[in-house]
């Protein structure tokens, strides 16, 4: 049976149950932390505790799974977030890549080709494949990269084109960041066709935000999942209640086995104040989508066979098809 990398081992994939598809654990800045320790008010074992509490809840409100899509560029701490995850019961799973805006920090782009930044990226995230993550034989689960409101500059390209050909190698499934404004999951799509990714192996992220309908259908026609991964995030063009009803209206276009679920949620990020993130998630620890996005899509006659397949059914078959077990 086709399996996935967790935290804790191998999971066969129909261990997943119910899964977020897109949450963050801890976000840093380890240049910051490394030069300045604490930056942002970071204390590790504060931080594993309070994480630890938020992840049991969350399996206690039913959820089994999460993907925390956090890699360098995010200041991924694995160590860290297999502590919080350890004794909840929640099933987390890792990712390698790389997450940038723009440009990749100095000592990856200075004096090299485009070919060379690809090969040497390569490098960098087959041996988090081969060797595990952060020297702890953690294994990734996933690939992840970005595209923002740059757009494909040559290190993302880069990073794109990195991701596919270790998608290619090892079978890992590749999930992504995007800018829906700009609409640049078709960039995406179009390097990784370059490089024969299997497109069904991709979840485009953060498509909630998007206000354009056809942009998603152009996605999902392509063969690759939607991300409606931040939930409980809105903006101008993509209020709340616009995207619930964009939601149920591809369930009622019988688009449901291509979208996965999430809020792209995070317990401490040390580059904005406490305080302030919690203005941005008010009332809630991962619990949006039970609290409230969920209900308003039944309201709109969303049934629960249409829920399953969002959280059970296409994670396991995303995991399947990426899977080489």
């Amino acid at each position: 049976m086709p399996t996935v990398n967790t935290l804790h081992g191998a999971i066969d994939v129909e261990q997943l149950g119910v899964t977020y598809m897109h949450e963050h654990v801890f976000v840093l800045t380890p240049e910051a932390q490394w030069h300045w320790p604490g930056y942002g008010g970071w204390d590790e074992a504060t931080f594993v505790s309070r994480a630890h509490e938020k992840l049991k809840q969350l399996k206690d409100d039913g959820v089994d799974t999460i993907l925390d899509p956090t890699v360098a560029g995010l200041g991924r701490h694995i160590r860290a977030v297999a502590a919080a995850a350890e004794g909840t019961g929640l099933q987390v799973i890792g990712a390698t890549g790389y997450y940038i805006f723009n440009q990749l920090p100095f000592g990856l782009r200075v004096a090299k080709s485009l070919d060379e930044k690809i090969a040497l990226l390569t490098e960098l995230f087959m041996s988090d494949f081969e060797n595990g993550m952060e020297g702890t034989g953690i294994k990734p689960g996933v690939l992840k990269c970005s595209t923002d409101a740059d757009g494909v500059t040559e290190d993302v390209e880069a990073v794109l084109r990195a991701v596919a050909r270790v998608h290619k190698a090892t079978g890992l499934p590749i999930t992504t960041h995007t800018d829906a404004d700009a609409e640049n999951g078709l960039d995406q799509q179009r390097i990784f066709a370059e490089e024969g990714v299997d497109l069904g192996a991709v979840v485009i992220g953060h498509c909630n935000l998007s206000s354009n309908p056809d942009y998603l259908e152009q996605l999902m026609d392509a063969g690759s999942y939607i991300g409606f991964d931040r939930c409980g995030m809105e903006s101008e063009q993509a209020p709340r209640d616009a995207q619930v009803e964009t939601l149920a209206r591809l369930v009622r276009d019988g688009r449901a086995s291509q979208i996965v679920l999430s809020h792209d949620h995070t317990v401490f990020v040390d580059a904005i104040p406490i305080e302030v993130y919690a203005t941005f998630w008010p009332g809630f620890p991962y619990r949006h989508l039970q609290e409230g996005f969920l209900a308003d899509l039944r309201a709109r006659g969303t049934g629960e066979d249409a829920i399953r397949q969002m959280l059970v059914e296409n994670p396991k078959a995303y995991f399947s098809r990426g899977s080489r077990a």
